[in-house]
């Protein structure tokens, strides 16, 4: 994928002698590499004021520039916990590709910030393997992980992160960079701007997060997601799962609260499971379908018909969803997570607040807000913010302070995806009009992590000419309309009839092929290996090539199977896939089915068949 975005942006980049970081610290080939790029490792003190000894080594890594060389772009991943120097992975050939692109004439430099993947990394196993139903749970999960971290927790701030990144500027021997951040790394680029604004010389923001957020009861995510989920059916794209997807979300969100629903699905090892779910899970979910184009493809008519009592649908994704977001410590660290969200917090406590008196302050801050301060959703609502996590977090804990600003008069460029739940557009105008020169390009249809998953490639070539100065946008501008990675599922098929046909086990199988594509690509986009159950039966197994999956008596209705091997063919969107499936079970008209594109054709019953699915 990476070629091909490196191929949508349509741009030819010229390799001239490549420009290269002044380091004050040696460099070295990094290992199995053959780009240039190279290693490093800056240590810095664990308490800049001294009075806690110790040092964290900083991995560090440095791609020169190709093409004439315009300065230093500093590489900020989100999270927080995750390492931008693991996450970026600069020493993918297609990586640094796109990357040099995208950002022309800029050495890139991208490095694992305290606490993340080779800069000491924190491991808090229950924290990090633990799927969390409820606040209690969650906070009682970061208690834990705060005694395994110990007293040197209180040195994981974004304060803290913002001064690593300026050693190592320093250490580089760069007198000033740019910042490109993703997601968190937005918000620790702009504390680094408060803190140090004569060392900076622009900034990239993907997926915003301001200073000082998150929130920490999520109200402007609860406010913006009824509006962010109906985007997702823009142009009629939901009409044939729910005529209103938010609308359902809303509904059953509060219902579900109020009475958490259960059933039994298919787990990966072929037994019944019972999983149980509640408001607060839900909204979660909801919020994972930015990053999940294959749970975003599914969850409309799932919420739909669970909320006409079939609930089988919903929790079947709602597992998968648990079980495809497990990640290493590595790729993103749980506990650096909370130790930097539970110092920064703007959370109704002070910072030497004992545990034992936060509940108090949270209830009475919550009970004191307005109707509508949660959007369309009860107060209980509140319980999937930080302040909820962090409310058994030893002190100091808390409001921990950024720097005193003001911001540089720099070049801004922001992207935000349209359909990005856990940053709304609305973070992205708050801060650009922060900064005379601040710009945002929005892409509708597209989630969060913007540059990474557009591809219409109109971000990219945006960024490209921005830093050119060749962008020609309303300070406000948008991409036209991005379609679904996977399109969305109609509703989830009734029982079939007693009398199959070869017109009804037709819609069905077409149905369970678009299911399991976007069964496949929840899997894909994750770092677990699974394989998927139907929701009636059989599986899903990837190919040992990776570019599709095997279905074996994978049923969506009970008693209709699909046997048969699937490939990958074009990302679209909308995703193209082909294949020939076996259709077999009590209630198919047997037969063969040949996919290709979006058209399908065959024999069912004896009875040739073709249409589009």
């Amino acid at each position: 994928m990476g070629r091909r975005l490196l191929l949508g942006l349509v741009l030819a980049v010229a390799l001239v002698a490549p420009g290269t970081a002044h380091a004050a610290i040696p460099l070295t080939p990094c290992p199995d590499t053959t780009n240039g790029l190279q290693c490093g490792t800056v240590d810095v003190p664990l308490d800049r004021t001294g009075v806690v000894p110790g040092t964290i080594s900083l991995h560090v890594e440095v791609l020169p520039a190709a093409g004439l060389p315009r300065g230093t772009m500093f590489l900020v991943a989100g999270g927080p916990g995750q390492g931008s120097a693991h996450v970026y992975g600069l020493g993918s050939a297609d990586t640094a590709e796109f990357m040099r692109a995208m950002l022309p004439g800029y050495t890139l430099v991208a490095f694992d910030n305290r606490g993340t993947g080779d800069s000491g990394v924190i491991r808090c196993p229950e924290l990090q393997n633990t799927s969390i139903a409820t606040a209690e749970q969650g906070a009682a999960l970061a208690r834990d992980c705060a005694a395994i971290i110990g007293p040197q927790r209180q040195f994981y701030a974004t304060r803290d992160h913002a001064e690593d990144t300026d050693a190592v500027r320093a250490a580089l021997g760069i007198p000033k960079i740019g910042l490109m951040g993703v997601s968190y790394g937005t918000k620790l680029a702009l504390a680094y701007a408060l803190a140090h604004p004569g060392n900076v010389e622009r900034l990239l923001l993907d997926s915003m997060v301001p200073p000082q957020f998150p929130d920490p009861y999520d109200r402007n995510v609860l406010r913006e997601m009824p509006t962010t989920l109906a985007s997702l059916c823009d142009g009629g794209l939901c009409r044939a799962a729910t005529p209103n997807f938010s609308a359902d979300v809303v509904a059953l969100a509060n219902r579900i609260e109020a009475k958490p629903i259960s059933g039994k699905i298919i787990s990966p090892n072929g037994a019944l499971k019972s999983v149980r779910m509640n408001g607060e899970e839900l909204i979660s979910m909801m919020i994972d379908t930015d990053l999940s184009p294959g749970l975003a493809a599914e969850a409309p008519a799932a919420v739909h018909a669970a909320l006409r009592g079939n609930v089988r649908p919903l929790l079947r994704i709602y597992d998968l969803n648990l079980r495809t977001g497990e990640l290493a410590s590595e790729d993103l660290s749980f506990g650096l997570n909370a130790a930097t969200n539970c110092a920064d917090g703007r959370f109704p406590w002070s910072p030497g607040t004992a545990p034992s008196a936060r509940q108090a302050a949270i209830d009475t801050v919550v009970n004191g807000l307005p109707p509508g301060a949660f959007g369309p959703f009860g107060k209980w609502s509140a319980r999937i913010g930080t302040a909820y996590f962090c409310e058994q977090w030893p002190s100091p804990s808390g409001n921990t302070p950024l720097g005193p600003g003001p911001y540089p008069n720099v070049p801004v460029l922001a992207v935000n995806g349209g359909y990005d739940l856990r940053t709304p557009t609305a973070n992205a105008v708050s801060v650009i009009t922060q900064f005379p020169r601040g710009r945002l390009i929005v892409v509708p249809g597209v989630g969060h992590s913007v540059l990474t998953a557009d591809f219409s490639y109109c971000s990219q070539r945006a960024t490209r000419q921005w830093i050119l100065g060749t962008l020609e946008a309303p300070i406000q501008a948008a991409c036209p309309r991005v379609p679904p990675f996977v399109k969305i599922l109609g509703a989830f098929p009734a029982k079939p009839g007693k009398k199959p046909t070869a017109k009804s086990t037709l819609a069905l199988a077409s149905k369970a092929m678009r299911e399991a594509e976007a069964t496949w690509l929840q899997v894909l986009f994750s770092s677990v290996s699974i394989t998927p159950r139907g929701l009636y039966g059989g599986k899903l197994a990837n190919t040992k090539s990776g570019d599709g999956f095997v279905l074996t008596k994978y049923a969506i209705a009970p008693g209709v199977f699909l046997s048969g091997k699937v490939s990958f063919v074009d990302i679209g969107p909308p995703s193209i896939y082909k294949g020939t499936v076996k259709v077999s079970g009590p209630a198919a008209a047997a037969g063969t089915l040949t996919f290709a594109k979006n058209s399908v054709a065959g024999k069912l019953g004896g009875h040739p068949v073709k249409g589009t699915y």
